[in-house]
């Protein structure tokens, strides 16, 4: 008597597309590092993760020595005597600790000094920033027609962000249901819960 082996083209398939998700979840997660993972260690341990921007702008002079992970858009360089000063739009900071690109999100403006040599052709206005710094205080400066007080702060690390055009989609595919079921379209770009990514790192 002969016997026949019934394999299901179904179950093949869906094997395939098992393979492949295990495959390409593996290479995302090696390729994604949290900005805070890529910090030197004795930066890292000694970062204050319960110092929001709102408490900060409320006392910046109280937290002087302080160090905290801040992010935004840059809106002016400028060259000083003995450092480098970048003027700096708050922005929250989403996955990896990328700053979110919804400028209507901002809580408001901080002043960053780099004390190393930092060219301002490097980091232009529009440029997104996430840095490390200790804060130093506050300065007060004219912003239009009114008296701004900038929490000030010196950089200890920091990461540019690359520039996307507007009609760029940086989820791409990857936001279907094949690959990410529970994301779609919740996460995408035009999602109603962008820019908050289900992966925050802290």
């Amino acid at each position: 008597m002969t016997y026949y082996k019934i394999v299901s083209p179904l179950r093949g398939d869906f094997c395939n597309t098992l393979v492949f998700l295990l495959c390409f979840t593996a290479f995302c997660a090696g390729c994604s590092t949290p900005y805070r993972n890529s910090l030197p260690p004795d930066l890292a341990e000694h970062i204050d993760p319960s110092l929001t921007f709102p408490r900060i702008k409320e006392d910046p002079d109280s937290f002087k020595g302080k160090l905290v992970i801040l992010g935004g858009q840059v809106l002016a360089a400028k060259r000083l005597k003995d450092s480098t000063q970048l003027t700096i739009l708050q922005l929250p900071l989403i996955n990896e600790r990328e700053p979110t690109t919804e400028l209507t999100q901002s809580q408001g403006r901080f002043i960053a000094e780099q004390q190393q040599f930092l060219d301002p052709a490097t980091v232009p206005p529009g440029s997104r920033i996430t840095l490390v710094g200790e804060l130093s205080g506050s300065v007060p400066q004219s912003l239009d027609e009114t008296m701004y007080t900038y929490p000030t702060l010196v950089m200890k690390h920091f990461k540019i962000w690359p520039a996307y055009p507007p009609d760029y989609d940086r989820y791409g595919p990857y936001r279907s249901p094949l690959f990410y079921p529970y994301a779609y379209p919740y996460w995408g770009r035009y999602g109603p819960f962008y820019p908050y990514s289900p992966y925050w790192y802290w």
